[in-house]
């Protein structure tokens, strides 16, 4: 795209606002103009921006939108990504570019540009108390307490950075040092309560205002009493005369204060709890700054209420505060289930040629969900190798569950997503299920090779549903197998030893480097050799397998889909998946921009790979023949039949790109490196694999689903709900398998150290 020219609209001073479909829209602000192209500079583009607005360069962030995606922000922060937007938006004349300033926070000064390290925090303009659960002010509740704010003398302790610059989230101003008996951000909640006359529409309206009184005034309330038509409430402070009585006004539903004694004569509350503060109350509170910022932590919310409203939580409140902000926001997760019938309709609806089908149980309850796009099932069969990957990552949402998944591997070894199944638990049962659906939807003219763990029911089920199929044994999980099944007294080094060898036995292109990588185990322990010889290593050693696994021996290869599991599987269920589907949606669309400026043949890794096996041809000598098998001199004598694509180092069958030793038999027959590579990792066919788009799902929200008479089918949630605490986190890639054991430095003993060692007894 050498020459591309466009208008950069360079918008700033704007306010980004969520719609109800996840949207974002910039509405306000200035907006110039810049004429760029794609020999620009970033550093010269954003000076100029920067004389532009009149601000420092040094506190300017630029972002943009790919076109047809309003959710995420781009940053540009170098040359390439100034360059990648500008082929991004292809023919367009135009591109919509946000300035963006950072400001410091810093005590007692405001309007001032703010340091990186600064952090958002509360602030008073964001209270909507209509949004309040009633649930939580109930009758038995006996004791609101207001903490006083504690005093703050160190002016630079601003809290943690939260990684969002100041002017997209300006929703929790920082409080002065200066200002601790009078919080900014309950400074507007100090006339909630007038006195005796005062009317409100509710009970509820009564204790809300109530509780934003004390907070701005710094003091402890207990109620004496509290129902549906009268609530008395006394300060909590002993012997301090303030107290307010308000009940039902007769005939009408409205509250009106009867009696009230304005006067303290204590200094406020003096216990460091927070139960004045409901999860409702937190959750009104945080539930703006948390639309903008998703993963702003449960400990920040501590750090930041504390120092706005003066209120001290545990951890847990904040949590669930989140918890019930994160509900509001998103929808009910409960509600989510009963959408799965509407929810499969739409997809298969927008995406022609989809599956997305889910079962339940006998009592309605959700069981599993399977969704597999058109795009990504077209992909597959034309542009990817015969090679799935099958592996599943535990969802943390409130209900819990499990994320089967399938992916491939393009012609550039990038991971892309096949299919995928949110599953209430990880049984052998739900894993042939998968199996089966994911049968029903690909059709391939060559046996398919798996490489999944051993276990799980997934060594029958890939056999019975997938006939004359593959199954390569994930090198991952078995090693973690054969640690724990080890009986023997092992050091740390001596397992670490053998861990290398089973590796190199696994990787070893013949039989008789797989035996003597045995051998080596076989001199440390035989019991660990017999392990090893009993495993199958027909699935798992490259020696023998059958199949074409193009020297991927792991299932956890889709590491970077896991990755967008992670960040949404705490959404409710029909949101996690449309999150998924926009990360392919996406994926599919920045690798098709990026192929179509590919000029080689090969894709770039796969030139990378040939070229480093070419430069090893000219240390090799070929002895030709009249047929087409060859002789080749190197380091060792290798064989080369080019009529079966075969080299006796093996290395041409594994990778299905030639090795050194076909490259010299190629050159010197007059023919190209190029015609004996795999179809699959060629420029053209790698654009197939991208050639299809996902498409958008229409936004369902709950009103319409209540009114709609079509969806005969309940769907409940899993009987199954988080447990208390935090939950585990199953990490993917290199793991270190083995654990290091007590080693005794006086008798060498393993086990124990030489505190507790016998040998001396």
């Amino acid at each position: 795209m050498a020459g591309k020219k466009m208008i950069a609209i360079c918008q700033s001073g704007g306010d980004f606002v969520s719609d109800k479909d996840g949207t974002l829209s910039y509405s306000g602000g200035d907006a110039h103009a810049i004429d760029i192209d794609d020999q620009m500079k970033f550093n010269d583009f954003k000076t100029e921006v920067a004389e532009m607005f009149n601000c420092s360069i040094n506190t300017m962030f630029i972002k943009y939108f790919l076109p047809g995606n309003k959710r995420t922000l781009i940053t540009i922060s170098n040359d390439k990504d100034l360059k990648r937007m500008i082929k991004f938006h292809g023919d367009s004349a135009t591109a919509d570019v946000y300035v963006i300033m950072e400001e410091i926070v810093a005590p007692d000064v405001s309007n001032m540009p703010a340091s990186r390290s600064s952090r958002t925090t509360l602030s008073e303009t964001v209270v909507p108390m209509d949004a309040l659960d009633v649930v939580d002010d109930v009758v038995g509740d006996t004791t609101q307490s207001i903490m006083p704010l504690d005093v703050v003398d160190d002016t630079n302790h601003v809290g943690a950075h939260i990684g969002i610059p100041a002017e997209i989230s300006p929703i929790f101003p920082l409080i002065g040092s200066n200002d601790e008996k009078n919080p900014k951000g309950a400074q507007q909640w100090q006339n909630t309560i007038t006195g005796v006359g005062q009317r409100f529409s509710s009970v509820h309206e009564f204790r809300e205002s109530l509780r934003k009184y004390a907070i701005a005034h710094q003091f402890a309330f207990r109620y004496k009493k509290n129902d549906s038509h009268r609530v008395t409430v006394k300060c909590k402070a002993e012997g301090c005369p303030w107290r307010i009585h308000a009940s039902r006004l007769s005939t009408t539903q409205l509250i009106c204060i009867k009696k009230m004694n304005s006067t303290h004569t204590c200094e406020g509350a003096v216990a460091t709890t927070g139960h004045q503060a409901t999860r409702s109350w937190v959750a009104s509170i945080i539930k703006e700054k948390l639309k903008v910022f998703p993963n702003y932590k449960p400990k920040d919310i501590v750090n930041d209420i504390k120092q706005e409203y003066g209120i001290q939580l545990n951890y847990f409140q904040a949590w669930r505060g989140k918890e019930i902000a994160k509900e509001q926001l998103q929808g009910s997760y409960k509600e989510a289930y009963n959408q799965l019938p509407l929810f499969c309709e739409k997809i298969m609806e927008t995406n022609p040629g989809s599956l997305a089908t889910f079962t339940t149980k006998e009592d309605s309850s959700f069981h599993r969900l399977f969704v597999a796009f058109h795009a990504s099932l077209y992909g597959f069969q034309q542009g990817c190798r015969s090679l799935l990957f099958l592996d599943s990552v535990s969802l943390k949402s409130k209900y819990q569950g499990t994320l089967l998944a399938a992916t491939a591997a393009d012609g550039d070894d990038g991971v892309f997503p096949v299919a995928f199944a949110v599953v209430d638990t990880e049984t052998d049962d739900n894993w042939h299920w998968f199996l089966l659906q994911l049968k029903s939807v690909i059709s391939v003219s060559c046996p398919i090779t798996f490489v999944a763990d051993r276990q799980k029911g997934l060594r029958e089920s890939i056999a019975e549903i997938f006939k004359g199929s593959y199954h390569g044994y994930c090198l991952r999980y078995l090693t973690e197998q054969f640690m724990r099944d080890l009986k023997g007294q092992f050091s740390h080094e001596v397992k670490r030893l053998m861990v290398e060898d089973f590796y190199a036995a696994a990787y070893a292109p013949r039989p008789e480097n797989f035996e003597r990588c045995l051998e080596s185990i076989k001199s440390i322990s035989l019991e660990a050799y017999d392990w090893v010889v009993q495993s199958e290593p027909q699935n798992w050693a490259n020696a023998y397998f059958q199949g074409a696994r193009y020297g991927h021996m792991t299932s956890n290869f889709g590491e970077l889909f896991y990755s967008w599991v992670s960040d949404a599987h705490e959404l409710p269920i029909t949101q996690m998946v449309d999150v998924i589907r926009g990360k392919i949606m996406e994926l599919i669309y920045e690798r098709r921009a990026d192929s179509n400026q590919w000029v080689t043949r090969l894709t770039p890794s796969m030139e990378e790979k040939l070229e480093k096996e070419t430069q090893k041809v000219r240390t090799l000598q070929v002895l030709l023949s009249g047929g087409s098998t060859f002789e080749v001199r190197g380091d060792s004598i290798e064989v080369v039949d080019m009529d079966n694509w075969s080299c006796s180092c093996r290395g041409w069958q594994l990778t299905s790109l030639p090795c050194c030793h076909a490259i010299a038999v190629v050159t010197c027959v007059g023919r190209s490196p190029y015609d004996c590579c795999s179809r699959y990792y060629t420029t053209e066919t790698y654009r197939l694999t991208y050639s299809e788009s996902v498409h958008p799902i229409p936004n369902m929200d709950v009103p319409a689903l209540q009114d709609s008479s079509q969806i005969a089918v309940t769907v409940t949630p899993p009987p199954t709900r988080r447990p208390p605490g935090r939950p585990t986190t199953k990490k993917y890639g290199s793991q270190e398998v083995v654990k290091r054991q007590l080693q005794c430095s006086k008798c060498k003993g393993l086990g124990h150290n030489k505190s507790t060692c016998k040998e001396g007894l």
